[in-house]
C-alpha cells in the first residue's frame, strides 16, 4: 500500500517595501500599513505564509537592487532568522534587479505582480479565464525573458511558478510570441461571441448591472444574494476572476441581468487591464454600474478612489453608477460611509431591499433618458 502523500510545505514570505519619502501616485494615497496589509493579502490568497515584513523609507530605489547593501545584508539576516525561502516585494521590480536579488538573498524573489498573476492561474475555472490568465503570463514573463533573466527558465513548484505559461518559458521569444498571437485570436472569438450575447439580451430587453469594486469586497456574496447563484466565495483577494452574468428581480416585478467582474486593486499591473478587457466588456454593456465596497475596510476611502481611478482609465467613470457600502454586520457605529453610499450586508441581507429599490430607480431614470421611454424591461 502506498505511502500517503506529504502535505506541501508552505513558502514562507518576506515582505519587503523600499517606501518613497516622496511617494507619488497610488503610493501616495496608500498608508504604508495598507500596503503592507494588502501584499500580506495577496502572498495568502496564493498559498504562502508571511515570515515577516520588512518596510525601509528611500529616496530613491538603487537602480540596481532597489535597496543598498547594507539593506540587503540585513534582508539576508531576517531571512534566515525567519525561515523565509522567498521575498516578495511590493515595489515593481525590473528583470536584472530580480535577477540581482535573488543572487544577494539566496532565495526566490518576486514582485506584486507575479504574485497576482499566480493567484490568478489558480482560481481562473472556465476556457476564457484560462486564456485570460495565459495571455497575462506570457506577456509579463516574455518581459523577463527579454530582460536575460536565466533563473525564469527553472521548473519547479510554489508561488509565481503555476499556471499554464510555465512550460512555455523554456521556448525561446519566437514561440512565446506565436503563442500570444493564438491566443488572443483565441480571445477575440471569446469577445465575439460575448457582443453576441449582450445583443440579445439587448434585444429582450434586459437591462444589465454590472458589480464593480475592489477585490474581497463581497461582490461575489452580493451577487450569490440576488440571484441565488453559487457563485465561488472566499475571504481572499480575487476569489472570482472568471466573468458570471445572472438575472435577477427587481421590486416592481421586472427582470434585470447582473454581472459579476473581477475585482481591482491599487496599481493594478498594466498586463492584466490588457489581458481582462473580455471581462471587463460586462462593464462596458451595462447600464448601470453597482460599485461594492467593503464598509469595514479603514482603506475604503482609498478603494474607493482606486476604483474610480481604473473606471476613468477606461471610459466607464460616466456611466451611472450605485455606491454600496458592504459589510454593515462588521462596521462599528460611526463607522465612515462616503455621501449617497447604501449602507447593506451582501451576507445577512441587511440593506438589500433599499439597495434594490434605488437600482430599479436610476434604471428607470436612465433608460428613460436613453430611450424616451418609461419600459424599464
Amino acid at each position: 500500500m502506498p505511502a500517503p502523500a506529504t502535505p506541501k510545505k508552505k513558502e514562507r514570505a518576506l515582505l519587503v517595501y523600499a517606501h518613497r519619502k516622496r511617494a507619488r501616485g497610488p503610493a501616495a494615497v496608500l498608508h504604508v500599513s495598507e500596503v503592507m496589509e494588502e501584499l500580506s493579502e495577496l502572498v495568502r490568497s496564493a498559498g504562502g505564509e508571511i515570515a515577516a515584513s520588512h518596510v525601509q523609507s528611500v529616496e530613491a530605489e538603487n537602480p540596481a537592487t532597489v535597496l543598498g547593501k547594507g539593506s540587503l545584508l540585513r534582508l539576508k539576516q531576517e531571512i534566515g532568522e525567519h525561515g523565509a525561502n522567498l521575498a516578495v516585494f511590493q515595489n515593481l521590480l525590473k528583470p536584472k534587479q530580480q535577477s540581482l536579488l535573488e543572487e544577494e538573498l539566496g532565495v526566490k524573489t518576486l514582485d506584486r505582480r507575479e504574485v497576482i498573476l499566480d493567484i490568478f492561474a489558480q482560481r481562473a475555472r472556465t476556457r476564457e479565464g484560462k486564456l485570460q490568465v495565459e495571455f497575462a503570463q506570457l506577456s509579463f514573463r516574455l518581459g523577463r525573458l527579454a530582460g536575460g533573466r536565466k533563473e525564469l527558465s527553472r521548473l519547479g513548484g510554489g508561488i509565481g511558478t503555476r499556471g499554464p505559461g510555465e512550460k512555455k518559458l523554456e521556448e525561446d521569444r519566437r514561440r512565446i510570441r506565436a503563442q500570444i498571437r493564438q491566443i488572443e485570436r483565441e480571445l477575440d472569438t471569446v469577445r465575439r461571441t460575448r457582443s453576441l450575447h449582450y445583443r440579445r439580451r439587448r434585444e429582450v430587453g434586459y437591462p444589465v448591472v454590472a458589480l464593480v469594486g475592489y477585490t474581497n469586497a463581497g461582490k461575489s456574496t452580493l451577487f450569490n444574494r440576488l440571484t441565488g447563484a453559487e457563485v465561488f466565495v472566499a475571504d481572499q483577494l480575487f476569489a472570482t476572476l472568471d466573468p458570471t452574468a445572472r438575472r435577477f428581480r427587481l421590486p416592481g416585478g421586472k427582470d434585470a441581468i447582473l454581472v459579476d467582474t473581477v475585482g481591482f486593486i491599487h496599481d493594478l499591473p498594466k498586463e492584466l487591464r490588457q489581458a481582462f478587457l473580455a471581462t471587463l466588456e460586462g462593464i462596458g454593456e451595462a447600464n448601470l454600474l453597482l460599485h461594492v465596497a467593503d464598509g469595514s475596510s479603514e482603506a475604503m476611502e482609498s478603494n474607493v478612489t482606486a476604483v474610480e481611478g481604473i473606471l476613468s482609465e477606461l471610459s466607464f467613470r460616466e456611466k451611472p453608477c450605485v455606491l454600496a457600502a458592504n459589510k454593515r454586520d462588521l462596521c462599528h457605529q460611526g463607522a465612515y460611509s462616503p455621501e449617497g453610499a447604501v449602507r447593506i450586508s451582501a451576507r445577512t441581507g441587511e440593506g438589500i431591499p433599499e439597495l434594490l429599490s434605488i437600482v430599479e430607480r436610476e434604471l428607470w431614470l436612465h433608460r428613460t433618458e436613453e430611450t424616451g421611454s418609461t419600459r424599464l424591461a
